[in-house]
C-alpha cells in the first residue's frame, strides 16, 4: 500500500463530517450511509496497512518560525497500529449499531456528523508524530466529545454533563499543555522521534530531578482530566447523560483510553523520573479502588459501567507507573472489546424498556432478550476476570508487573477486582434473573439484527481478545517468551478473586426486590460532587460577585464614568478661560500675582 493511502484515515472521516453538515444534514438515511462507510473504509485501510506493513506517509512542513518547523507527520509504530486498529474497528461496529439505536431520533444527521468529527480527532491522537499534533487533535476530541454528550441538548442534565466535562478536562489540559512547553524547554524538540533519540543519547542523565519530575507530571496531568483519574473523574459519570453509543465509543472504548494510550506513547519521557512512575500508579490504584466501590452501589446500568470504566483505568494507569506499558496497552485492548460490548448490551435493553435505565425497575430479561443476555454476561465475565476470557490475561499481566516489583499495588489491585466481580454479579442477578418488576420488563423483546450482530461479534472479540498476540506485538517477541515464565501466585489469586466476588454477588442479589446494602456514601459517590460544589464552585461563585462589584464600581465607576468626569470637567474650566473677556482676563492676572507674592512671602 503507497504511504500516501494512510492520509485517507483522516480525510475520510472529516470529509464525511463536513459532508454531512454542510449538505446532507436534511436527509437522515444518507447521513448515517456515510458515516458508516466512512468508519469501515478507515477500518479496512488499517487492517490493509498493518498487514502490508506500509510506511507512514512523509511528513509535510506546516508551521516556520525561524529555525522551527512544525511538522504535519504520522508514527506508526506496533503500539500505534494496535491502537488504530482497535479505534476504526470499535468504531465501525458501533457505527452499525447505531443505525438501529438512533433509527427514530430526529436529530440522527447530527449524530452521525458527530461521531465522524469524533473518529477524525482520535485518530488523529493515535498516528499523531508529534506533541503539537497530539495537543491539537486532543482537544478536537474534547469538542466532539462536547457535542455527544450534549447531544439532546434540550434535557438540561445533558447540557450540564457536557459543559462539565468540558471544563474538567481544560483543567487535565492546561497541565497538560505546560508539560508540553516543558519538553519543549528542556529538550528542544516534539517529534516523538527526536526526542526518543535524544533521551537514548542521555539528553536528561545529567538533569536536575526537579525539573524532569515536573515536566512528566504536565504531561500526566492531560491523562488525569481525559482518563477520568481520582480526582478529575467526576464528568466521566455524568456523561452517560449521551446516547448509549456515545457511552460505548467515547467513554468506555476510545477517548477516555486516549489518557493511558499518551502515557504509553511518552513513556520514554515519564521513566525518566521515578517520583513521578509513582505518582501515577498511586493515582491509578486509587483510582480504580475508589471507583469499584462507588460502582457497587450505583442502580443507573449505564452509571455502574461508567464507574467501571474509571475503576479499569485507573488500572491501566498504574501499570504505566509500574513501568508496564505494554500490560496498560494490553488491557487498554481487551477493555476496549468487552466494555463497548457491555454499553451496547445496555443500550439494548434500554431500547427495549423504552429508555428505563434503572436496574430494579427490569429483571426477568434473560428469557425475554437471550442474544442481549448472553452477550452481555461474555461481557461481565471477561471485565470481572473469568479465566480463559479476554479481561483475566490483561489484568493478570497488570497484577504480575505489580508482583515483579514487590508493589503493595497487588493487594490494591486484587481488591478492585473483586469488587469488580462482585458489582457486576450484583447487575446481571438484578437486571436479567428473577421476574420483571415493571411492565416494561415484562414485555420487553430482543433488539433487532441491525443491533444484536454487533453485540456477537464483540462478545466473540472478548472470549477470544486475549489469545490474539497483543501483548506479545506490545512487548515484542523476545518479551512475550519471557511472560510466559510467571509463576502460578498471580493467576491462583485472580481466581480466587474472581470466583469470591461472582460468588458473592449471585449469593447476595438473588430473587432481591430491593438492595440489601444501604450504603449510603457509595450511593451518594463519595460525596465528590458535594465537595467540589462546597469548594472549588462555590469560590468560583464568589469570585464571579467579587469581579462584578469590582468591574461596577471600580472600573466603570471610577476609571471610565470618572474618567468621563474629570474629562468633562477639565473641558468646562478650559472652555471657561476661554470665554472670560478682558474683565475675567484682569481678575485671573491679580490672583496668579497674589498667588506669586503668597508664595515668596511664606518661602
Amino acid at each position: 500500500m503507497p504511504g500516501a493511502l494512510w492520509w485517507l484515515l483522516l480525510l475520510l472521516p472529516i470529509g464525511s463530517a463536513l459532508l454531512i453538515t454542510a449538505v446532507l444534514r436534511p436527509y437522515r438515511v444518507a447521513s448515517a450511509a456515510v458515516s458508516v462507510f466512512s468508519a469501515g473504509a478507515c477500518f479496512m485501510l488499517a487492517v490493509w496497512g498493518v498487514a502490508s506493513g506500509a510506511a507512514a506517509p512523509e511528513p509535510v512542513a506546516w508551521l516556520r518560525a525561524s529555525d522551527w518547523v512544525v511538522m504535519v507527520a504520522m508514527m506508526l509504530d506496533p503500539l500505534a497500529e494496535v491502537m488504530l486498529l482497535v479505534v476504526t474497528g470499535v468504531g465501525f461496529v458501533i457505527h452499525v449499531f447505531s443505525l438501529g439505536y438512533m433509527s427514530d431520533d430526529p436529530g440522527r444527521s447530527r449524530f452521525f456528523g458527530g461521531l465522524s468529527l469524533f473518529m477524525f480527532s482520535m485518530t488523529g491522537i493515535v498516528v499523531s508524530g508529534n506533541l503539537v499534533m497530539t495537543f491539537i487533535f486532543w482537544e478536537l476530541v474534547g469538542v466532539s466529545s462536547y457535542l455527544l454528550i450534549g447531544f439532546w441538548f434540550e434535557r438540561p442534565s445533558a447540557a450540564a454533563a457536557a459543559n462539565k466535562a468540558f471544563i474538567v478536562n481544560r483543567i487535565g489540559d492546561f497541565g497538560f499543555l505546560l508539560g508540553i512547553l516543558a519538553v519543549w524547554g528542556t529538550l528542544g524538540d516534539l517529534g516523538f522521534g527526536p526526542l526518543r533519540a535524544k533521551i537514548e543519547a542521555g539528553a536528561l542523565d545529567t538533569a536536575p530531578w526537579l525539573p524532569v519530575f515536573l515536566m512528566a507530571l504536565g504531561l500526566f496531568c492531560g491523562a488525569v482530566g481525559k482518563s477520568a483519574q481520582v480526582p478529575l473523574h467526576v464528568w466521566l459519570p455524568d456523561a452517560m447523560e449521551g446516547p448509549t453509543p456515545v457511552s460505548a465509543l467515547i467513554h468506555a472504548a476510545t477517548m477516555v483510553a486516549a489518557g493511558v494510550y499518551f502515557l504509553c506513547r511518552v513513556f520514554f519521557l515519564i521513566e525518566m523520573s521515578v517520583p513521578a512512575l509513582d505518582v501515577i500508579a498511586w493515582t491509578g490504584g486509587a483510582t480504580a479502588l475508589v471507583a469499584a466501590l462507588i460502582a457497587v452501589r450505583q442502580d443507573d446500568i449505564k452509571r455502574v459501567l461508567a464507574y467501571s470504566t474509571v475503576s479499569q483505568l485507573g488500572y491501566m494507569v498504574m501499570a504505566v507507573g509500574l513501568a508496564a506499558p505494554a500490560a496498560a496497552m494490553f488491557h487498554l485492548c481487551t477493555h476496549a472489546f468487552f466494555k463497548a460490548l457491555l454499553f451496547l448490551a445496555a443500550g439494548s435493553v434500554i431500547h427495549a424498556l423504552h429508555h428505563q435505565q434503572d436496574i430494579w425497575k427490569m429483571g426477568g430479561l434473560r428469557t425475554a432478550m437471550p442474544v442481549t443476555f448472553w452477550t452481555f454476561a461474555a461481557g461481565a465475565l471477561a471485565l470481572a476476570g473469568c479465566p480463559g476470557l479476554s479481561g483475566f490475561f490483561s489484568k493478570e499481566a497488570i497484577l504480575e508487573a505489580a508482583h515483579e516489583t514487590a508493589s503493595p499495588l497487588l493487594w490494591l489491585g486484587l481488591l478492585t477486582a473483586f469488587l469488580t466481580a462482585f458489582y457486576m454479579s450484583r447487575l446481571a442477578m438484578v437486571a436479567f434473573f428473577g421476574e420483571g418488576r415493571e411492565r416494561r420488563a415484562r414485555e420487553a423483546k430482543e433488539s433487532p439484527a441491525v443491533m444484536v450482530v454487533p453485540l456477537v461479534v464483540l462478545a466473540v472479540l472478548s472470549v477470544v481478545g486475549g489469545g490474539l498476540g497483543i501483548y506479545g506485538v506490545l512487548r515484542g517477541e523476545a518479551a512475550a517468551a519471557d511472560a510466559e515464565g510467571h509463576g502460578w501466585l498471580v493467576p491462583a489469586l485472580s481466581f480466587l478473586v474472581f470466583a469470591a466476588g461472582v460468588g458473592t454477588g449471585a449469593w447476595l442479589y438473588r430473587d432481591r426486590e430491593r438492595d440489601p446494602l444501604r450504603l449510603g456514601a457509595l450511593r451518594d459517590k463519595l460525596y465528590f460532587d458535594e465537595v467540589y460544589g462546597a469548594t472549588v464552585v462555590a469560590a468560583n461563585g464568589r469570585l464571579a460577585q467579587f469581579w462584578d462589584w469590582f468591574d461596577h464600581f471600580v472600573i466603570s465607576s471610577l476609571f471610565v464614568r470618572g474618567t468621563g468626569l474629570v474629562a468633562g470637567g477639565v473641558g468646562n474650566a478650559c472652555r471657561f478661560l476661554q470665554g472670560v473677556g478682558a474683565s475675567g482676563y484682569a481678575f485671573l492676572f491679580a490672583a496668579g500675582a497674589a498667588l506669586l507674592l503668597l508664595w515668596a512671602a511664606v518661602r
